[in-house]
């Protein structure tokens, strides 16, 4: 683990996950839509905002704490839904369940995920998200609804912004286009990552056991994505989130809001709240940062429920920014991604210790004593100031 203890930013981890995954595996997870601009705006915008500190405050170490759909969390900060993950950790769903456990903030479980809804309800002890795709199988729909509310997930987040799937040009050069097919290209990109590769065999092709319903053949590898992409309801509607609303009586949350008006809509829904949130860049491109959005859309909301943000988060620096422009909390994904596949449990909760120590530092240097002390009067919109 020498190359753990000399990682000193959420980056690094991404170096060491590049090293040790096969490129189509690596390329699959940090990839973007098309030419990728809007994957690099999502980081870029943060950028934009520089800080006004307040000094001398009197004012010893944060606190940290928020209030996260009513209930306390260590921090800012919710584990994103990822897909996949086992393709680069075995076991990796349930180890960032773990690690999100032990800093008390809530895990949130994909749909696509490769560990079911019921291994992570027996696996992992503290606060249990699930994000649900939209499903022409109304009965598959609801009963993955019901499964998550029997193994104590709480919170329901239903992603709406994949009426169909990016172009994602780097999974194309790679081979891996769907369906799957072996090609020399992309078996020489698993052959040179000897480690990699045995660790599959070893434990088999990781599958999506939430949709093991589906028919025969999308439980094969070589047609499991496109099965899975067939099944998403592309035609989904407001009126289907109604419908998902009666089915699920607890806490609602709606992802891949970038509009003011679709915020305000989701709430007309009967939606507990929304997440701004552009897909990591792995939709639209040239589609506004998410960061971009965000003010625009706490505006509209005006107080009547949670906002919550997703989208290029690499600094605890950024989670401050964010929250000082409104969020109520920060999805964090590809970097714990990287964090698990670069060195499991330990990578996972040294990214989480980074993001929750730069945050703290970020807080005291602006004079903030508590994340409630996070607001708009400690940035400066650095594009608006020089212009």
């Amino acid at each position: 683990m020498t190359s753990l203890n000399r990682t000193f930013r959420v980056d690094d981890f991404e170096a060491i996950a590049r090293r040790r995954l096969p490129k189509p595996i690596f390329d699959f997870y940090a990839g973007g839509a098309e030419d990728e601009h809007t994957l690099a705006l999502n980081r870029d915008a943060f950028q934009r905002f520089g800080w006004t500190p307040r000094v001398m405050t009197g004012n010893g170490t944060p606190d940290l704490g928020a209030a996260l759909l009513g209930r306390n969390a260590g921090m800012p900060v919710i584990v994103a839904p990822m897909g996949a993950v086992g393709y680069g950790c075995v076991g990796g769903d349930r180890i960032l369940g773990q690690v999100a456990s032990d800093f008390h903030i809530p895990y949130t479980l994909s749909t696509t995920a490769s560990t079911s809804i019921e291994q992570i309800g027996a696996s992992v002890p503290g606060r249990k998200w699930f994000q649900l795709y939209p499903l022409k199988d109304r009965a598959l729909m609801t009963a993955l609804i019901g499964r998550a509310r029997a193994c104590g997930f709480e919170t329901l987040i239903v992603t709406v912004d994949v009426p169909v799937g990016g172009k994602r040009e780097r999974d194309l050069r790679n081979d891996c286009s769907m369906p799957f097919r072996f090609t020399a290209r992309n078996v020489a990109a698993f052959a040179s990552r000897p480690a990699w590769a045995l660790n599959l065999l070893r434990h088999g092709t990781p599958g999506m056991p939430n949709l093991s319903s589906l028919p025969p053949a999308a439980t094969r590898t070589s047609s499991l994505a496109p099965s899975v992409g067939a099944e998403f309801d592309h035609a989904f509607g407001w009126a289907g989130l109604a419908e998902i609303r009666r089915l699920w009586d607890g806490p609602l949350l709606v992802k891949g809001i970038l509009r003011p008006d679709d915020a305000e809509r989701a709430l007309q829904s009967g939606c507990d709240g929304v997440i701004v949130s552009n897909h990591g860049g792995r939709q639209l491109d040239t589609g506004i940062a998410a960061l971009a959005a965000l003010q625009a859309i706490v505006s509209r909301i005006d107080g009547r429920g949670p906002v919550f943000f997703d989208g290029g988060v690499r600094r605890g620096s950024d989670i401050a920014k964010a929250v000082c422009l409104g969020a109520a909390g920060v999805l964090v994904g590809r970097p714990l991604l990287y964090g698990v596949c670069a060195g499991g449990r330990a990578g996972a909760s040294r990214v989480l210790t980074i993001l929750r120590d730069e945050l703290s530092r970020t807080m005291q240097l602006c004079g903030a004593p508590s994340v409630d002390a996070l607001g708009e009067d400690l940035l400066c919109d650095l594009a608006g100031a020089a212009a």
